[in-house]
């Protein structure tokens, strides 16, 4: 696992397939918090890294999951249970999370399928350590992170795909609704979607919040002007 440090209160969690980010909040000794966590097996190596960097791991007091797929709430009940954080997660995802019921599969494009099954390769097997509560979330909340953090719901990735938006830094974390190419850089939609047409409409929605920085689930975050290149993937 890579960590990058974006900005002073960011740290980019980057695992094989997927990655996770470190927020704090306040001073070097603000509280933690962790927007997605990573694959199966992630708990240790995000429980090294915030130690690393001078902090305990039972300093993050939260985890907020975007969706439910396994590359972003597979480490969420194992490191839970090691720093008592609280996990979070949209109420229409978070039966899911909890391991209650099977999400529903993407609807893939013919092109994304051996995307897909490249992705799943670097997967760990079997069922993970499930977290033992999830904070249900509606999509209107604001969470106290960074200001006041807004949760906003935008369906399409799955149905409970959430998006971290926080005004006062001018930074939103999209999950994979959006995401940033691996041949160029450029951002776009989110893949291995439910719905696509939900997805676009999401990045229009997400483009009206006029973020300086967009950290995505996966590629290189928008460190300025996101706000435009989120237009731009809305309309792909």
């Amino acid at each position: 696992m890579d960590v990058i440090e974006l900005l002073p209160r960011i740290h980019l969690l980057r695992f094989p397939v997927g990655q996770a980010y470190l927020w704090r909040d306040g001073d070097d000794h603000g509280e933690l918090t962790l927007i997605d966590a990573g694959p199966p097996g992630s708990a240790a190596r995000i429980a090294e890294a915030v130690t690393a960097l001078g902090r305990d791991p039972r300093d993050v007091r939260r985890i907020v999951l975007t969706h439910f797929h396994e590359d972003h709430v597979g480490g969420a009940g194992e490191f839970a249970a090691l720093s008592g954080a609280e996990v979070l997660a949209h109420r229409l995802d978070a039966p899911v999370v909890r391991g209650e019921v099977a999400g529903p599969e993407p609807v893939f494009e013919d092109w994304e399928r051996p995307l897909h099954e490249q992705a799943v390769k670097l997967l760990p097997r079997g069922d993970f350590v499930r977290p033992a509560d999830v904070t249900e979330l509606a999509g209107d909340e604001v969470l106290d992170i960074g200001g006041g953090a807004h949760v906003v719901h935008v369906p399409g990735h799955t149905p409970g795909s959430i998006a971290l938006h926080l005004p006062e830094h001018g930074v939103l974390f999209t999950g994979d609704t959006v995401a940033a190419s691996p041949v160029d850089g450029s951002v776009i939609p989110g893949v291995f979607n439910l719905d696509r047409g939900q997805v676009l409409a999401a990045c229009e929605r997400l483009a009206e919040l006029d973020a300086d920085v967009a950290c995505f689930g996966h590629g290189d975050p928008a460190l300025v002007q996101a706000a435009r290149a989120l237009r731009n993937a809305a309309r792909a």
